[in-house]
């Protein structure tokens, strides 16, 4: 049976963090945006990084990028980089990375930069794979696979980074003619 008030309490943490960032918010105006006691809080966890400790395991703030989310490949390499490229949006929202931009504190770093990091190289890690194989198969140049992957990583990244920030005042693109174009370019310069 989920817990509403510990639920509600992790909500409007997270927001807050997103809104003003980590050391800006207090238990208090997290206790005001859920409606509870502040009293409740702390009868709830220990105190506002235990919250957002909870609330980073929860699939609404964490991506739950999985290794397996990138085995799928058809060996056609704009059509693979294209679903790579939609996962990857899918899952890491501007929300996600509102809220990983407002965790970014000297307060917080040793318990949620391992975890933040994770998303990044595991994305990494799968495209370095997924590279490889597809030199080996002679479908693409040779090229250093790291550089390769870092590169659309950015490419991915720098796009919800820039959404995250901007919202649609730097670029009305959406996601998916955003991700057409990148991964038509880029196919294009590694084939």
């Amino acid at each position: 049976m989920a817990d509403e008030t510990r639920e509600r309490i992790m909500d409007a943490t997270m927001n807050l963090i997103m809104e003003r960032g980590y050391s800006q918010t207090t238990t208090k105006d997290i206790a005001s945006k859920a409606c509870v006691n502040e009293c409740t809080i702390f009868r709830k966890f220990k105190g506002k990084k235990d919250i957002v400790l909870a609330a980073m395991k929860l699939p609404e703030w964490n991506p739950q990028l999985q290794r397996e989310d990138f085995t799928a490949y058809s060996g056609d390499l704009e059509r693979d980089l294209l679903s790579f490229s939609r996962l990857y949006m899918e899952k890491v929202t501007a929300k996600m990375v509102k809220v990983s931009i407002g965790l970014r504190t000297p307060e917080l770093f040793e318990d949620t930069a391992a975890e933040i990091v994770a998303v990044p190289v595991l994305f990494k890690e799968c495209l370095i794979d997924y590279f490889d194989m597809m030199q080996c198969l002679e479908k693409m140049k040779h090229a250093d696979s790291e550089s390769l992957a870092m590169t659309f990583l950015a490419m991915n990244f720098g796009f919800v980074f820039l959404k995250a920030s901007f919202e649609d005042h730097l670029s009305v693109l959406s996601n998916d003619d955003y991700i057409k174009a990148s991964v038509q370019t880029f196919v294009h310069g590694i084939l």
